[in-house]
């Protein structure tokens, strides 16, 4: 006989389960105590909720298995709520437990009491509570297998507390074993006719399930047919930025001559990616619902193809099966398309050229001397604002999972997501590109990574302002601000009261060695940025956003 907790945490092992994040409460004390004998699933202390999902929700992203979160009941589920969103549109698979009252207090408004299925059902796959504690490996086979089934996302399970502390026998459930769709023969018939006899095709690629093997087999299908490819927003590392084939990012900020090359092309292969708003500009690159490019959609799960874009040849397949094909393809012996696809590379490449901005500290030039300095294995993490478009932009991504950014655009997200990847990966450099506004956030998760030594590297974007909100107040209501003006601690102190190595830099040329010594310093590192206010995007200054230039 085992309690509760001891049965849980033995399903997430069988499961695979390395690590779990969590904040602890009260409310799943049996499944502290199952954590405590474990040998093979680490805990995480993180010092927010909102930290701890989002630390999960990147360790899905880099490994891709399901990110596993404990928090407790009311505030901690609240607060973990801005991780699963992350999770759920970056179709990331992922499992949050959130303690409850216990049975017998149900549906009184116990103290910090939540409806689980009804307040998490609308943004994640799944969510349950578990009431029997012999029904544990039953509830933990499903969570698993729905997380990453289809499209991957995040799956809750509720936990009353009497029910973990109770004790059963039960049978532990078997790994998760997920049916991978591919691509049919007929599909592959199509996709070569239309390739045949296309004038201006286009790839998009993205989403889930992507690997080394498929990169490597995407760039190798691009140089045959010599096809642009454009990453979807937020998977600029699925391609080799540097391979001749990549044209840019499909993203916030896209370049006009590729988004002028997507509109027109008269066929557009999209694999994995899901064609939201960012990447389509605003859902204004295709016609909806019917796109006036032969759309080639393949992605994972059928509910999600045809649900914005109706396809002229929807495929239901992983990234991996329809990579496993593309060897099968071949190009026509006068491939249409060179001259456009070199067209694309050049404007990509003078992208890469900053434009002149004001401040000492040039954020676009920081940027690429990482982008230089870096390991082609190192990591880089973001969460949102304006000076992610600078990473964005002048970044090249040189392999697959060297980008942990959120889809979603939440702010908060590029320390903990460093964290869960320095965890996962100890051997590869973590840089963290940060603003003021994000890092304040889940600033305090430095304290967790200052606790497991973890040498990440934070480059904080410093102009006192919420930069995008800023620059939309600006454009849309010329020198009215208001709610947008930040008042700023000294990060680098800051850092130090950690634990932490701190630096400010207030000239450009400073950055490099800083950098440098942060990458071997062997602990925590926080890099602060003066940068000028009026160098708000990466394409125009603030007075020319005001005065609608």
């Amino acid at each position: 006989m085992r309690h509760g907790g001891k049965i849980l945490i033995s399903q997430l092992e069988a499961q695979g389960a390395t690590a779990a994040f969590t904040v602890p409460g009260e409310s799943f004390l049996a499944a502290l105590d199952g954590l405590h004998d474990s040998n093979r699933i680490k805990t995480v202390i993180c010092r927010q909720e909102g930290g701890a999902a989002m630390m999960a929700e990147a360790w899905g992203k880099i490994t891709g298995e399901p990110g596993v979160c404990f928090v407790t009941r009311g505030p901690g589920a609240a607060n973990a709520m801005s991780g699963l969103h992350v999770a759920q549109q970056d179709s990331t698979p992922m499992v949050l437990f959130v303690g409850m009252p216990a049975r017998e207090h149900e549906d009184r408004e116990a103290f910090q009491e939540i409806e689980v299925k009804r307040l998490f059902s609308s943004f994640v796959k799944w969510a349950a509570v578990i009431r029997q504690t012999q029904r544990i490996p039953e509830y933990v086979s499903r969570a698993f297998h729905t997380a990453r089934s289809g499209r991957p996302g995040p799956v809750v399970l509720g936990l009353p507390e009497d029910m973990l502390s109770a004790t059963s026998d039960p049978l532990d459930a078997k790994p998760a074993r997920i049916a991978l769709p591919g691509p049919t023969p007929s599909d592959i018939e199509l996709l070569q006719d239309r390739l045949a006899n296309a004038s201006r095709p286009v790839m998009i690629i993205g989403g889930p399930g992507w690997s080394q093997d498929v990169q490597r087999a995407v760039e190798a299908f691009s140089d045959r047919f010599d096809l642009p490819v454009a990453p979807a927003f937020r998977y600029q590392d699925y391609i080799d930025n540097r391979h001749r084939c990549h044209v840019g990012c499909a993203g916030i900020g896209i370049d006009p001559a590729l988004a002028a090359a997507i509109k027109s092309a008269d066929v557009l292969l999209v694999l994995g990616a899901r064609l939201g708003e960012m990447t389509t500009s605003q859902y204004a690159l295709l016609g909806i619902p019917n796109p006036a490019q032969f759309l080639i959609h393949a992605h994972p799960s059928s509910d999600e193809l045809g649900s914005v874009y109706r396809a002229d040849l929807p495929i239901a397949t992983t990234a991996q099966g329809f990579a496993a094909m593309l060897d099968r393809l071949k190009p026509p012996a006068k491939i249409a398309w060179s001259g456009l696809r070199a067209e694309l590379r050049a404007a990509y490449e003078r992208s890469l050229k900053p434009i002149a901005l004001p401040g000492a500290v040039k954020l676009a030039e920081v940027v690429r001397t990482v982008s230089q300095m870096l390991p082609e294995d190192g990591i880089v993490t973001n969460g949102a604002g304006n000076y992610a478009a600078f990473v964005h932009r002048y970044f090249e991504y040189k392999r697959y999972r060297t980008q942990l950014a959120p889809t979603s655009g939440s702010m908060g997200y590029g320390l903990p997501a460093a964290i869960a990847a320095k965890l996962a990966h100890p051997a590869r450099p973590v840089v963290n590109f940060q603003g003021d506004g994000c890092f304040m956030m889940t600033g305090q998760e430095l304290a967790t990574a200052v606790q497991y030594s973890l040498p990440i590297v934070t480059v904080i974007a410093n102009n006192g302002v919420y930069g995008t909100i800023r620059m939309h107040q600006e454009r849309e209501y010329p020198n009215r601000v208001v709610g947008t003006t930040l008042i700023n601690p000294d990060f680098a102190a800051y850092a130090r009261s950690f634990g932490a190595d701190g630096w400010t830099i207030e000239a450009t040329k400073d950055f490099a060695p800083a950098f440098e010594s942060a990458l071997r310093s062997g602990r925590p590192s926080v890099i602060e940025l003066k940068i000028d206010p009026e160098a708000i995007s990466p394409r125009k200054t603030l007075s020319e956003v005001r005065e609608g230039r």
